[in-house]
Order: C-alpha cells, then structure tokens, then sequence
C-alpha cells in the first residue's frame, strides 16, 4: 500500500507525508533507512552542538526527536493495529527533548540507536496484515489509519534532515 491509500490522517501530517514518494510502505521504509545510513557524519561532528538561532536544537536533540518520536508512532500503530479504542494523548517534543539531555551522546550512538528504532517499526510492519493497516485509531489530534504511520515518520526524518542541510551547513 502507499501513501495514496491513506485514507484517514489528520491534516497536519501531510506536511511529512508530502515529503515522501508514492511508494509501498516497505520500499518506503527501506529506502529511509538508507538515508540513514547516508548521513554526513563528518559534516555533522564539525557542526557539533551549534544551532542556527536561540532556543533552537542541536543535531544531537534533532536525532534524539527522530527517535522518541519514531518510538511514540511505533506504539501507536501497534495500538491501532490492535484494535485498541483508546485515544492516545500527545506528548510535547520539547519537555522530550529537554528531559533527554543527548550532550554526553555521540552522533553515531544517536544514529545507531535511530537505525534500530526504523528496523524495529520495519519488523513490525512486516508483520500487519492489509486489514491491519486499513485500521483507524483516535489520537488527540484526530483520526488516523495505521497506513499513515509508515509514510508521516520517513518524511519526518527528510524534514529534519531537509532542515539541518539548509540551516546548519552554513555552521
């Protein structure tokens, strides 16, 4: 299935979902880890814990971001997929971010543990059947079908990665 198959996301998603291709969800999934694996490490280390304006995150918290919010997406399509009527509140990224303190962390740590996290929801989603992902789950922002899951986080990780190449290469 691909992103045109969603049928139900709320529309402040789309924003990620439109970076992504039209393609099945695995290929999707597959080729974002990839990206991952394309990181310019070397690039980043230089750059190191500069940001491009106060109040803004490093690369290091833009990772730590990626992989709390791939985390928080994995158990909600898990919980969706599963049937699961409760709605799922949201979380604010910045007390995330805050709380999580990544300075002592390296970004190849960051990376390896982001790598992990996109396998593990790539297992998962090997796993779901066609009726699975058709599923619709209630989050506080609105309605959305395990489908979009796949589709918002790949294009999630361009959007970070689309704005640490435009405003932190120049560092």
């Amino acid at each position: 299935m691909k992103a045109s198959n969603i049928q139900y996301c709320p529309e402040y998603f789309y924003r990620y979902i439109h970076k992504t291709d039209d393609l099945d969800f695995i290929t999707l999934l597959q080729l974002s880890l990839e990206e991952l694996n394309q990181a310019p490490l070397v690039q980043w280390e230089i750059i190191g814990d500069k940001v491009y304006a106060d109040g803004k995150w490093t690369i290091k918290q833009i990772l730590q971001h990626l992989i709390d919010t791939e985390r928080i997406f994995t158990y909600r399509a898990l919980a969706f997929a599963r049937k699961d009527k409760e709605i799922i509140p949201p979380f604010d990224e910045n007390e995330y971010n805050e709380v999580a303190q990544v300075s002592h962390r390296s970004l190849v740590d960051l990376l390896d543990e982001y790598k992990n996290v996109r396998k593990s929801l790539l297992s998962l989603y090997l796993s779901f059947t066609p009726e699975m992902l058709q599923n619709i789950g209630k989050m506080a922002s609105g309605e959305i079908s395990v489908l979009a899951f796949p589709f918002i986080l790949a294009g999630h990780q361009r959007w970070h990665f689309g704005i640490i190449e435009e405003r932190y290469a120049h560092l």
